[in-house]
């Protein structure tokens, strides 16, 4: 019996994966409807499973690689002509580059998707700890996707439309929409403790969901300069705990599919993790050697790169929903932004990530406290570099250089010396071509 179970489990993940695969309208007798999946426990649980797997996989590409290089985090290393737009930057970078495109179909997918488990959660007799674990996690991923979609975009959708009528709102009210859908699940799971059914089937032993809300919480707050409400979400999350994305031989490491394998690279990492060298990192520094493996190489553009390493040099390697010591330094930022700053609350967050030897996913600086000046400028551009050492392609780069403020880019192409070839995307022509409400492109 439970064989059969498994098998029928196997065959709705399955069903799902087609659904959400399906790039056309043309109707397939012999695949399962919406309402077929979405009508048993086995399918939306399948469902579930298939909107983090396509997350992990599709999602996080695109989120990874393409801000990574825009923002000089990643060097291209091959001739395909997205990965050049990409590098070249600039006010002509075309809304049919596929990763401009790859980034917003993408995570619009997986909204449709935790849309989709949000409502039909209701109408499926579950137990009340199992229904409210996949809503909780069905708005933790839509959060993710506005969250993801307002760093990189000016304008996003945060309701998906069958009828390609989606509208579209502010990246801030993105972002507000985010922190509403986190606060719901938050909630959720404290008003109706998640169950032992839900642990087992879907988190797995991977994900730590309520630690998971309170980062993301945390991240988007500040993103929309909530500072108050990002310090207390930073605080309330358990830095000994993770939440990772797992992989295996059937669903690849998705940066490792495009950096390793095959020794056919799309891109590497570059020096000193892109930035600048008014930027010095103390060659001691544990995220040098934790990220980045040297090589005395250059791209085409005759950009520094090196060999990448961390969460990415093997097929089956974990990726981190957040990494712990972002809390930190979303505390110091937080507190420099804040009204009144507390200089003293930011250098104790600093040092804290300056000086860890215990990260539970290995992330360790190791280096002194910091000793440079104490104004508010100068430490945040001591938390801006941390951020870059320690969030080192997590999708955060393009939001974090204009929130710090640095140099524009200029609207030229191949102007490779600019830390930033853009500052948001323009919208898909899959988006304008089929949406009346796609607004304008940004001029850069």
């Amino acid at each position: 019996m439970k064989t059969f179970i498994k098998s029928k489990y196997a065959l709705i993940l399955l069903a799902v994966t087609l659904l959400i695969s399906c790039e056309t309208d043309f109707e397939n007798p012999n695949s399962a409807t919406d309402e077929q999946v979405f009508s048993s426990r086995e399918g939306i649980f399948a469902a579930t499973v298939g909107m983090r797997q396509l997350y992990s996989t599709n999602g996080l590409r695109f989120i990874i690689e393409t801000p990574a290089i825009t923002t000089r985090e990643g060097g291209i290393t091959t001739t395909f002509q997205n990965m050049i737009e990409l590098e070249d930057g600039g006010a002509n970078l075309p809304n049919f580059n596929s990763n401009v495109q790859g980034l917003w179909f993408n995570l619009l997918r997986v909204m449709k998707l935790s849309e989709d488990i949000i409502n039909a959660t209701p109408t499926i007799e579950l137990e009340d700890g199992t229904a409210s674990g996949l809503i909780a996690y069905a708005k933790l991923f839509k959060a993710i996707c506005i969250g993801g979609l307002s760093q990189h975009y000016e304008n996003v959708i945060i309701q998906t439309s069958n009828d390609n009528q989606a509208q579209f709102v502010s990246r801030i009210e993105g972002y507000q929409e985010a922190i509403r859908l986190l606060n719901e699940a938050l909630s959720e799971i404290q008003n109706n403790l998640i169950s032992d059914e839900f642990i087992d089937e879907i988190l797995k032993g991977e994900i730590d969901l309520e630690n998971s809300i309170l980062a993301m919480l945390a991240r988007f707050n500040l993103f929309a300069g909530n500072y108050d409400a990002a310090i207390t979400s930073a605080n309330n999350v358990d830095l000994t705990s993770t939440s990772v994305f797992t992989y295996d031989d059937q669903n690849f490491n998705p940066i490792w599919n495009r950096v390793i394998q095959g020794g056919a690279p799309n891109f590497k990492p570059r020096d000193n993790f892109g930035l600048p060298d008014s930027f010095v990192f103390e060659g001691t520094d544990g995220r040098l050697s934790f990220y980045l493996e040297p090589d005395d190489a250059t791209n085409q553009n005759q950009l520094p790169i090196e060999e990448l390493k961390g969460f990415f040099d093997a097929i089956d390697k974990s990726i981190p929903l957040y990494i712990p010591d972002e809390m930190n330094l979303i505390i110091a930022e937080a507190n420099l932004r804040k009204t009144n700053p507390d200089i003293t609350a930011a250098v104790s967050a600093i040092n804290e990530v300056r000086t860890d030897t215990n990260d539970p996913l290995g992330i360790n600086a190791n280096i002194p406290e910091y000793m440079g000046p104490l104004t508010v400028s100068e430490l945040l551009l001591e938390v801006y570099q941390n951020r870059r050492a320690e969030l080192f392609l997590t999708g955060m780069s393009l939001e974090d250089s204009r929130r710090f403020n640095r140099p524009q880019p200029s609207p030229a192409s191949q102007v490779f010396s600019d830390e930033r070839n853009r500052n948001f995307y323009p919208y898909p022509d899959t988006e304008r071509n089929n949406n009346p409400n796609t607004p304008d492109d940004p001029a850069i």
